[in-house]
C-alpha cells in the first residue's frame, strides 16, 4: 500500500471524484433513485408500455380446482364461513378435506405453453408491437406456480404439476416477442407468519423478510420479468411491505431495471397515487382523460377472474362489450387488460379462445388506431353514435360504435382543412365529405352489407389533414 504524503492525497481523491462525477453526470448516467415516493414516481415508465395498449391476464392456481364462487373461494370458505361455499364443500368432499388437498388435484396436465402462447399471440393479432400477458405466480392462497426456495410443499414443482408453470410460460412467449408480467400477491391470508404480523398491528415484518421479499426478488433474478403487476396490498402500509426498498432496487441494481414497469399496489396509501402506472381498483375506468398512465383490468368472466365449473353464457363478456372497453380505454389513455381463468387441467375453455380471437381479428383490421396511439384533444363525442378518437403523429381516428342510419357519419370535433383526407381502416379507397353549415363534417360511408364491412362492430375512420 502507498504511504499517503500529508493531506495532498486525500485533496486530490476529492476533486478527482468530483471531477469523474461531473463527467458521468455529463454523459447522462442514469439517475439513481432513493427509496421514498418523491423519487420513486420521478422514474419514467419504459416506453414499450404505453404502446402496447392490450395485454392478456391468467389467473390459475389451486382456486382452479374447485372452480367454484370466485378465486377466492379459500378466504370465503373459511376466512369468513359463507354459507353457500360450506354447503358446496359438504355436498361435493367429505368432511375431512382441507383446502391444501385441492393441490395435488391441481395436474396442469394439458398445459401446453406453446399452445397459449399461440393464443396469446393471435388475441393481439400480428403487428410490430410488444404486446404483454401477466401470469398469476402466486395469489392470496399462498402457492406459488414457480418452484419458490421459501414456500416448501406449496408450489407448483413439490406438489400437483411438478413443472415451473412460471419458467415454462415465459420461454414460450419470449420466443414470440411477447412481453412478461408476473402477477404476485404480496399477503397471504392464512400464512401464520402473516397472521402473526396481523396480531401485532403490523408492527413487526416476520412475513415480509421471511416470504414476501425473498420471493420477489427470486423472480426477479430468476425470471427477468417485463412487469411486476403487486397486488394483496390493501391491509398495510407501503411501510410494511418495504416497498420502496425493493422499487429503489429494482429501478437502480436489478437486472431488468431499464425495462421493467410495476403497477401501483405496494401498499394501501398507495392505489391511484404511487408506483409506475394505475390501476387505481379492479375494472376501473376514468370519466376523463387522466394526466398519468392507467391500465383497465377486467375479465371475460364477469364474476370471477378464475375459472368457475359454474359459469353461464350471460356470465361472460360478449365480443362487443369487449371491443368498446378495449376503444374507451385506449382513447383515455389506458391499456385494456383482459383476464382468462384456465381449468385445473391447464385448457383454455373454447369460449376464452373464441373471445381472444375475436379481439385479434378486430385488431388486424384496426390495430393501427390502438397500438402506439396517444389521445387526441378529444376524446369522446356523441351524436348519433358514440365516437372515440385516438391520434398517432398527424393521422385522427374516429371509431364509431354504432352505424349511424343513413350511412352517413357527422364529426363536430376535427376541422376540415383543404388537405383533408377520409379513409377507412379495412376498406381501400378515400369516402366522399363535406362541411354542413355548421362546419361539422360530414362522411359518406360505404353502402355496403354488413357482411362485406371490415369488422362486424367498432369501426375506424382515419382522418388526415385535420385540426
Amino acid at each position: 500500500m502507498r504511504k499517503p504524503v500529508g493531506n495532498s492525497w486525500i485533496v486530490a481523491g476529492v476533486l478527482l471524484a468530483l471531477v469523474l462525477g461531473t463527467a458521468q453526470s455529463a454523459r447522462g448516467a442514469p439517475p439513481r433513485y432513493t427509496p421514498d415516493w418523491l423519487s420513486l414516481d420521478s422514474r419514467p415508465l419504459p416506453a414499450w408500455f404505453d404502446e402496447a395498449k392490450f395485454g392478456v391476464f391468467v389467473h390459475w392456481g389451486v382456486f382452479s380446482v374447485p372452480a367454484w364462487g370466485s378465486e377466492w373461494f379459500w378466504w370465503h370458505w373459511q376466512g369468513e364461513g359463507q354459507l353457500g361455499y360450506q354447503l358446496f364443500m359438504r355436498d361435493n368432499y367429505p368432511p375431512s378435506f382441507t383446502y391444501g388437498d385441492f393441490g395435488p388435484q391441481f395436474t396442469a396436465r394439458f398445459f401446453h405453453p406453446d399452445e397459449w402462447a399461440k393464443l396469446f399471440q393471435a388475441a393481439g393479432a400480428h403487428f410490430d408491437i410488444h404486446r404483454y400477458v401477466v401470469f398469476t405466480t402466486k395469489h392470496h392462497e399462498g402457492f406459488t406456480n414457480w418452484p419458490s426456495p421459501v414456500s416448501w410443499n406449496w408450489n407448483s414443482k413439490d406438489v400437483g404439476p411438478h413443472r415451473d408453470l412460471v419458467g415454462e410460460l415465459g420461454a414460450a412467449l419470449r420466443k414470440r416477442n411477447i412481453r412478461y408480467g408476473l402477477y404476485h400477491s404480496l399477503l397471504e391470508w392464512f400464512h401464520p407468519l402473516y397472521l402473526l404480523d396481523k396480531k401485532n398491528g403490523f408492527k413487526t415484518q416476520h412475513f415480509v423478510s421471511t416470504k414476501t421479499m425473498p420471493e420477489l426478488y427470486d423472480l426477479v433474478n430468476s425470471y427477468k420479468p417485463d412487469l411486476i403487476w403487486s397486488d394483496g396490498e390493501w391491509e398495510c402500509p407501503d411501510t410494511y411491505w418495504n416497498s420502496t426498498h425493493f422499487l429503489a432496487w429494482l429501478y437502480n441494481d436489478s437486472p431488468i431495471k431499464d425495462e421493467v414497469v410495476v403497477n401501483d399496489r405496494w401498499g394501501k396509501n398507495c392505489s391511484c397515487h404511487h408506483g409506475g402506472y394505475y390501476n387505481c381498483q379492479d375494472k376501473f375506468v376514468p370519466e376523463s382523460l387522466p394526466n398519468h398512465k392507467w391500465e383497465m383490468c377486467t375479465s371475460l368472466d364477469k364474476w370471477s377472474w378464475g375459472y368457475r365449473r359454474d359459469m353461464k353464457l350471460a356470465d361472460v363478456l360478449s365480443e362487443s362489450e369487449i371491443i368498446a372497453e378495449l376503444v374507451q380505454t385506449v382513447s383515455l389513455g389506458g391499456n385494456y387488460l383482459l383476464n382468462i381463468g384456465p381449468t385445473k387441467d391447464g385448457l383454455i375453455i373454447p369460449i376464452f379462445q373464441e373471445r381472444l380471437l375475436a379481439v385479434g381479428k378486430w385488431l388486424q383490421v384496426s390495430g393501427e388506431a390502438i397500438y402506439a396511439s396517444k389521445p387526441w384533444r378529444v376524446q369522446l363525442e356523441k351524436n348519433e353514435t358514440s365516437v372515440w378518437y385516438t391520434s398517432k403523429d398527424s393521422a385522427v381516428y374516429a371509431i364509431f360504435l354504432q352505424w349511424p342510419e343513413g350511412e352517413v357519419l357527422y364529426l363536430k370535433s376535427p376541422k376540415a382543412t383543404s388537405t383533408t383526407r377520409v379513409t377507412m381502416l379495412g376498406l381501400e379507397g378515400d369516402l366522399k365529405w363535406s362541411k354542413d353549415a355548421y362546419e361539422d363534417l360530414r362522411i359518406s360511408l360505404p353502402q355496403l352489407p354488413p357482411s362485406a364491412l371490415p369488422v362486424e362492430f367498432a369501426w375506424t375512420v382515419k382522418l388526415e389533414g385535420v385540426k
